[in-house]
């Protein structure tokens, strides 16, 4: 056994024992198992399979799309061959759209291109496109204390740029100008809006992603520049103020779709109403082939679920749910807690994989205080794999979160997110870019916590609701 195996292995059984002597959440043979399921996980392909698979022979899967009904008859296949149970599509209606082509052009006296992507859901230009001046605003802040009527006849751009970290933390910032800049800059009076991507990189690949139009003015075109073609656009600007760009965009909404979520079940042994909810979203926007958004994560839930049917047997039902239309909005996961409202309280745990395959490094944690000792017993068998403690205001993840609002107990796993927005919701989105150890980490990690989370005595609950003095 190589040095690095042997403090792997020695860490790995110091945990356990510690776990083991908390006596409040599982028994020794489960943290057995974990330890078990661990060890296999590393050594298993089958995540790295269906993420190629997934990215292979579907490719992009924009939500409402026939490639996304493709997908969800593929997870059906792999979902059966897998061996889950009660395996089904739930329906449900979405407002479909076409990206179409687009066309962005500086005017004299510097003419040249800039690579620009429509953003998901927004509405083309008219046909022959929009000429106009450019307003630059630092931020989205700064774009609505503009006046009113001060943008007419011109199209704006917000050009703030999104801070890198390893837990993704700029990208909340950097995102606002993309979902509402566009409604802002409407209701001043401009024709369009362009943004500087939400993205990290500099590869002159624009990030996609959806802009949200309030109603209460007209939806004008949105689009995204790269990185370098906002920092191009940036310095044109700073030698002559007056700059017209040429917007062309063909795409278009497309009325209603139909989407829907695949559901599949690990039946449990001894409560199999009770149920571990793992998530992923199967959609994906039509730039790159959904590897790390989110194929990564459809494969890690799904291996990991499959390998604890495989090697163990959980006490409660674990279930993988694929929703769809993750990137328009949440829109499948409000589907599936409207069309299973009656199992709400059956959910004793939600948390989703969508933040690519980087290594998880920190547990966080939305749960009652009550149950924090089965959740740091947890974490101690988890800690040989990397991963921390984290805080205790966890939603779980993107879909899930709809889950947890309604009252589910969520655990987020945190990946290494340092480089994910390089790649986020822009062509660059491709299988290369997965790391088959890390990715087989993060099937470690998921499997031995949904084994131990599913064999917990007691189960989990929903924070606390803080009264009105915050208590």
């Amino acid at each position: 056994m190589n040095p690095i195996r042997s403090l792997f292995v020695s860490g790995l059984v110091s945990g356990l024992f510690v776990a083991g002597m908390t006596g409040v959440a599982f028994a020794d043979d489960n943290a057995d198992t974990a330890k078990m399921l661990i060890e296999k996980a590393q050594t298993s392909s089958l995540a790295w399979d269906l993420v190629e698979s997934l990215t292979t022979e579907i490719g992009p899967r924009l939500g409402g799309s026939a490639a996304e009904a493709r997908a969800r008859d593929w997870a059906v296949r792999k979902l059966e061959g897998l061996g889950f149970a009660n395996v089904h599509v739930e329906d449900f209606e979405m407002d479909g759209w076409r990206r179409g082509d687009i066309a962005l052009h500086v005017g004299d006296p510097y003419p040249q291109r800039l690579i620009a992507t429509a953003l998901g859901g927004s509405v083309g230009t008219p046909v022959g496109g929009i000429t106009a001046s450019v307003v630059r605003f630092e931020s989205i802040q700064d774009l609505r204390e503009a006046p009113l009527g001060s943008l007419k006849g011109k199209i704006a751009y917000v050009a703030d740029k999104m801070t890198r970290s390893q837990r993704g933390s700029g990208y909340g910032v950097a995102v606002q100008k993309r979902g509402g800049g566009a409604s802002v800059a409407s209701e001043r009076g401009a024709l369009a809006i362009v943004i500087r991507s939400a993205g990290t990189d500099y590869e002159r690949q624009p990030h996609t992603g959806g802009v949200r139009y309030n109603g209460e003015f007209a939806a004008i075109p949105a689009a995204a520049l790269s990185n370098n073609d906002a920092d191009q656009l940036d310095r044109l600007l700073a030698l002559n103020g007056d700059i017209e760009l040429t917007l062309s965009m063909s795409a278009k909404r497309l009325g209603k779709v139909k989407s829907g979520n695949v559901i599949g079940d690990i039946i449990g042994s001894e409560y199999p109403d009770e149920i571990v909810l793992l998530g992923a979203h199967l959609d994906s926007w039509d730039e790159g082939t959904g590897a790390i958004d989110d194929g990564t994560g459809v494969a890690i839930v799904t291996a990991a679920a499959a390998l604890v049917a495989q090697h163990a047997t959980p006490k409660r039902t674990i279930r993988v749910v694929l929703f769809g239309a993750e990137e328009q909005g949440l829109i499948g996961a409000r589907a599936y807690v409207k069309a299973n409202a009656e199992e709400m309280e059956k959910i004793i745990m939600v948390s989703e994989s969508d933040f690519g395959s980087g290594r998880i490094w920190r547990m966080d944690t939305g749960i009652a205080k009550a149950d924090v000792p089965k959740a740091d017993a947890i974490l101690r068998v988890l800690r040989p794999l990397g991963v921390l403690p984290g805080d205790r205001t966890a939603s779980g993840g993107s879909d899930v979160s709809a889950l947890s609002a309604a009252g589910a107990p969520a655990i987020s796993m945190g990946q290494n997110g340092w480089d994910y927005f390089d790649l986020h919701h822009t062509p660059n989105d491709t299988l290369d870019k997965i790391d088959p150890d890390d990715l087989a980490q993060n099937v470690a990690v998921y499997a031995a916590f949904a084994l131990m989370v599913a064999n917990t005595d007691g189960g989990f609950h929903a924070p606390e609701k803080e009264t009105e003095d915050g208590n």
